[in-house]
C-alpha cells in the first residue's frame, strides 16, 4: 500500500517508520526531521517488536499535489484545517486520523473528497532527535468509519497496519471509542502538563482526583451527545492507559515543556464547549482549560 503520513512529529514518525517495514510511506515532516531522514533513513528505538531498527521511507516536507492509496493524518489538532487544505491538492483512496482531541474528522471530511476513517493511537512515542523516533510504550491503533458502522474500506487499512507489526483493531464503534479517548486524554494531558509530572502519578493523590473528575465529566458529556460511555467505562480506561504510561510523558506536557501551543482546545476545551451546547457543568475540565490557556497567552502562542 501507498501512505502518506501527514504531520510526521513523533507519533507520526513511529507510525509512519513501523508501516515502512511493508508499505511504501512518505512521512511529511519539518525541514530538519525530514532531511535526517533522506540521508540516514529513520531509526526506530524503544519497545519495537523485532524487524529492521531503520527503515528508509520518502521524507518531504511538502504535502500538497501527493498521491497514495492512504494519509495518516497526525498532525496537531490546531492545523487539521491546514493540513486538509494542503491534502485536497493531491488523490488519496482514504483518510484516516490518529490525532487526540476530537472534531478533526468533521474538519477533514468538510474540506476532501476522500473518505474520512477515525481512529486513535496509545503507543508512546518520542521524536528523541532528527531521524531518530522512540517507541516509549507498545498500544495499539484502533480505528474504524466515523460513524460507526462496518466499513470494507476500514477492513483495508487494517489489514495494512496489522502487516506492518501494529497492533491493530477495526471497530464498529468508534464514535464511543473516540469519547473514551478524549475522557483518558482529559484527565491525564492537562493535569500532568501542568504539575510537570509523568502519566503514573494521576493515579495516585491528590492528582487521581483532578484526573478522575475531568473523565467523569467527559463521560457525561459523551452521554448527551448519545454516545454510550459510562463514567465506570471512562475511569477504567483512564486507569489502564495511566498505568501501562506509568513512566511517559503525555504530549501536552511534551508541549509545555518545548514552549509550544498545546491541544487544550480539542481536549478539555472540547469537552466545555459541548458541555455548554448541553447545559451542563463541567468545572473540572472548565478550570484545566482556563489553566492551560493562561499558560499558552502568557506565552503568545494563542
Amino acid at each position: 500500500m501507498d501512505i502518506v503520513v501527514f504531520g510526521a512529529g513523533s507519533l507520526g514518525s513511529l507510525v509512519g517508520g513501523l508501516l515502512a517495514r511493508e508499505h511504501d510511506v512518505t512521512l511529511v515532516a519539518r525541514e530538519d526531521h525530514a532531511r535526517a531522514v533522506r540521508e540516514s533513513g529513520l531509526r526506530l528505538e524503544g519497545a519495537i517488536n523485532g524487524g529492521p531498527s531503520r527503515v528508509f521511507p520518502v521524507a518531504t516536507t511538502d504535502g500538497a499535489g501527493l498521491e497514495a492509496d492512504l494519509a495518516v493524518v497526525t498532525v496537531k489538532s490546531f492545523d487539521t484545517a491546514s493540513a486538509a487544505e494542503t491534502l485536497a491538492t493531491g488523490a488519496f483512496d482514504a483518510i484516516l486520523s490518529l490525532q487526540n482531541g476530537m472534531g478533526n474528522e468533521a474538519t477533514l471530511t468538510a474540506r476532501l473528497e476522500a473518505p474520512v476513517l477515525a481512529g486513535t493511537a496509545t503507543y508512546g512515542a518520542i521524536l528523541r532527535e532528527p531521524g531518530v523516533v522512540e517507541c516509549t510504550g507498545r498500544g495499539d491503533v484502533v480505528l474504524g468509519a466515523r460513524a460507526g458502522e462496518s466499513s470494507a474500506l476500514a477492513d483495508r487499512v487494517g489489514e495494512a497496519f496489522v502487516a506492518a507489526g501494529l497492533e491493530t483493531t477495526v471497530a464498529e464503534d468508534m464514535p464511543r471509542r473516540l469519547w473514551e479517548k478524549l475522557a483518558v486524554n482529559a484527565g491525564i494531558n492537562a493535569v500532568t502538563a501542568l504539575a510537570d509530572v509523568d502519566n503514573g502519578a494521576i493515579l495516585e493523590a491528590p492528582a487521581d482526583d483532578l484526573a478522575r473528575a475531568a473523565a467523569r465529566e467527559t463521560a457525561r458529556v459523551a452521554r448527551s451527545r448519545d454516545a454510550d460511555l459510562s463514567n465506570r467505562s471512562a475511569l477504567a480506561a483512564l486507569e489502564s492507559v495511566a498505568t501501562d504510561t506509568a513512566a511517559n510523558t503525555s504530549s501536552m506536557r511534551q508541549d509545555i515543556l518545548s514552549e509550544r501551543r498545546t491541544e487544550i482546545d480539542a481536549i478539555n476545551g472540547y469537552v466545555v464547549d459541548c458541555a455548554a451546547q448541553a447545559g451542563l457543568e463541567v468545572p473540572m475540565n472548565r478550570t484545566l482549560t482556563t489553566l492551560v490557556r493562561t499558560w499558552e497567552g502568557g506565552r503568545d502562542l494563542r
